[in-house]
């Protein structure tokens, strides 16, 4: 009655062998050389300013509220409002490759080369990349900055390296 052979056996067997899969790399970037990664997440780092912040937000939604007697334009500031903050609120995650920069935040994705920056800044919170050889108004509105998070000397590093890079194609091409 038992006459089953160990091929039945295998193919009747309900363990399953799973060998796990190589995780796939994210669009755009293709890293050929290192790669620096990390989270930026103000609301966390700072949480006094959050409950501040956030505290804020709601009377600032009843003052609406009292003022228009509308739950609609209510809900409106508050969209708006918490929207408005919502780099601080949500997680951003940088990757910085040799070959270039993605940045993803809840509601986008960019991806950057890093040709397209000349200079950079610093301040205590970040780094700012500038597509202009000289200081410009303008660099807010088409820079890019990048949050540090316990990482400064690490960032700072990788992007004048690339900086660095630009520059000297730059002589050597023009």
């Amino acid at each position: 009655m038992n006459d089953i052979s160990q091929e039945d056996k295998e193919q009747l067997s309900l363990e399953l062998k799973a060998e796990p899969k190589p995780k796939p790399e994210p669009e755009g970037i293709r890293p050929e050389g290192k790669v620096l990664e990390w989270v930026s997440h103000p609301a966390k780092r700072k949480p006094l300013v959050t409950v501040v912040v956030s505290l804020f937000i709601v009377l600032l939604v009843i003052i609406v509220y009292y003022m228009t007697y509308s739950v609609w334009f209510s809900v409106l500031g508050f969209v708006i409002l918490y929207g408005s903050l919502s780099a601080f609120y949500f997680p951003t995650r940088y990757r910085l490759a040799d070959d270039g920069i993605e940045v993803k935040t809840t509601f986008q994705r960019l991806h950057k080369k890093w040709s397209q920056y000349r200079t950079c800044y610093v301040d205590k919170n970040g780094i700012l990349l500038s597509p202009f050889a000289r200081p410009s108004r303008l660099e807010n509105f088409r820079g890019l900055y990048l949050r540090f998070w316990y990482n400064r000397d690490e960032v700072m590093a990788f992007v004048n390296k690339q900086i660095e890079k630009n520059r000297a194609a730059e002589k050597e091409g023009g």
